[in-house]
């Protein structure tokens, strides 16, 4: 019997890379950490973008937000440094524009052999770190062989999409939330968080929730404490 925690989140957003940091360092924090499962829902920030790698990061973003280049990078920049503490390296000038919809796909799929959470990590680092294509089927299976999927039939699963029901479904479910942007936080459905909070925040919903949780499950013996934070 474990409580849930509910992620919505596109491996192509920065926020998302460094919110699911902030919440496993609470997360480490925590004393009841083994009664907690973490679960990953797809979401898409623009559905409707083309994979492009001929452009960078700040075009897009200069054509599709109304920055100027030269905004863009320095914002990216500024938000490079707020990964630091978090051992996580961005280099936006890397970044190949990708639509992201396989690569939630691929999610799902490692999802079906409980390796769901590495494989978010590996996205995020692939997309912001490494440069890599993640709207590429063969990138995709490197990746997935790298986070130690069994990848027999992923080619086809990527190419036929297989998994879009579910991805389609987390994005409905996140309408009917009114969830309008990510990373979204839903603690053992009963309370939220939007953004990458602080770890602090984190670390207090997973106490209030954990403690109003195990009410209903009194054969449930760990124990939510008071703690000391390593990152405020």
């Amino acid at each position: 019997m474990k409580m849930k925690v509910e992620i919505w989140s596109d491996v192509v957003c920065p926020f998302c890379y460094l919110g699911k940091h902030k919440f496993e360092n609470a997360l480490s924090q925590f004393h009841g950490k083994e009664y907690i499962e973490v679960e990953w829902k797809s979401f898409q920030l623009n559905p409707d973008l083309i994979t492009d790698p001929t452009i960078s990061i700040q075009q897009y973003l200069a054509q599709t937000k109304g920055f100027s280049i030269e905004q863009a990078k320095q914002m990216n920049d500024r938000f490079a440094l707020s990964g630091k503490p978090f051992g996580l390296e961005y280099n936006f000038d890397k970044i190949v524009v990708a639509n992201s919809f396989k690569a939630q796909n691929l999610i799902h799929f490692a999802n079906a052999q409980g390796k769901q959470n590495e494989m978010e990590e590996q996205l995020f680092r692939a997309y912001f770190t490494d440069g890599k294509n993640i709207d590429d089927t063969s990138v995709l299976i490197q990746l997935a062989t790298e986070t130690g999927l069994n990848v027999e039939g992923l080619d086809e699963v990527l190419n036929n999409k297989t998994y879009s029901p579910k991805v389609l479904s987390d994005i409905a479910e996140a309408r009917q939330l009114d969830i309008h942007g990510v990373p979204f936080f839903v603690f053992n459905r009963k309370y939220a968080i939007s953004g990458a909070q602080e770890t602090s925040h984190f670390l207090e919903t997973l106490k209030k929730s954990f403690d109003d949780w195990r009410k209903a499950y009194p054969e449930i013996k760990a124990e939510a404490r008071t703690y000391s934070f390593k990152h405020q």
